[in-house]
């Protein structure tokens, strides 16, 4: 029973659920109003909204790698659960129940947070199901998915809008980076089963110049909607050293090897960036 918790655990990225809960807490904390922890942990719609998430993304873990399952014995054998330690029917089962519950929680916040979960859940399943085997469009979503797990906590309080759009418009484009980044690290077991993802359709080549141009737009952006200079300059300034040296470690790279090195400097850089709430 315990090894199947732990499996399950593993199943649904556990340490990337404690990074969006994490997020969302972090964003009520230091963006939306100056409470204590105390004070957030006692707003129930709030703490109801951050498990209504979880168990929306849980359940994208879920089905991804229920449809995943041949392409990841070839990219990511050792990580492989569902069939070894889980079979494909509880898989689905506790997939639906995650979704169910996710949704009908979100539906307790308000009417928005309801919507907001519905639409989570069907692109979920439609990115596992079709988009991430199409070029760009699989990375767009699970990004625009990511910012929006940042964006629903304005919808929930209704305060200082332009630091959390700043925060999920950060949270979207290092998203999109660390997904076609990890497309060029997966292009083996993608290539063999079908999968048109970005490296496939236009080559490593182009692939690294589209994230080039990613990373420029993204600047471009953050540059543009902010007004506060004075807050958000030692976090610019930071970004860019860091996109820096991706940049520079991306132009080099041709191994596997090196892919899934960048993948976990794109998750860190996320981090990161939830860190410099408390200074902003």
């Amino acid at each position: 029973m315990m090894t199947n918790l732990l499996q399950l655990l593993k199943l649904i990225r556990f340490p990337n659920l404690a990074i969006i809960a994490i997020t969302q807490f972090m964003v009520a904390l230091f963006l939306v109003k100056p409470v204590s922890i105390q004070a957030l942990v006692l707003d129930v719609p709030f703490l109801i909204l951050i498990i209504s998430t979880l168990l929306i993304a849980s359940a994208g873990y879920l089905i991804n790698d229920y449809y995943d399952i041949k392409i990841d014995y070839v990219n990511k054998p050792a990580r492989v659960v569902i069939g070894k330690h889980i079979k494909r029917r509880q898989v689905l089962i506790i997939h639906s129940i995650f979704n169910f519950t996710g949704i009908v929680l979100g539906g307790f916040v308000s009417w928005w947070i309801l919507g907001v979960n519905m639409l989570a859940a069907f692109l979920l399943w439609l990115y596992s199901n079709q988009l991430k085997r199409l070029p760009l469009w699989g990375n767009l979503t699970v990004s625009f998915l990511t910012g929006l797990s940042v964006f629903v906590v304005y919808l929930h309080y209704y305060t200082n809008l332009e630091s959390i759009l700043m925060y999920a418009i950060f949270a979207f484009f290092i998203s999109l980076i660390r997904e076609i980044i990890k497309d060029l690290e997966d292009m083996e077991g993608d290539e063999k089963f079908g999968c048109k993802t970005l490296p496939i359709a236009i080559g490593v080549s182009n692939t690294k110049k589209t994230i080039y141009g990613v990373i420029s737009f993204f600047i471009a952006v953050v540059i543009f909607i902010t007004n506060q200079w004075h807050l958000f300059i030692p976090f610019l300034i930071t970004l860019l050293l860091i996109l820096g040296f991706l940049c520079i470690k991306l132009f080099y790279a041709d191994k596997k090897q090196d892919y899934a090195k960048l993948s976990t400097v794109a998750k860190a850089i996320m981090v990161i960036g939830i860190a410099s709430m408390i200074l902003i």
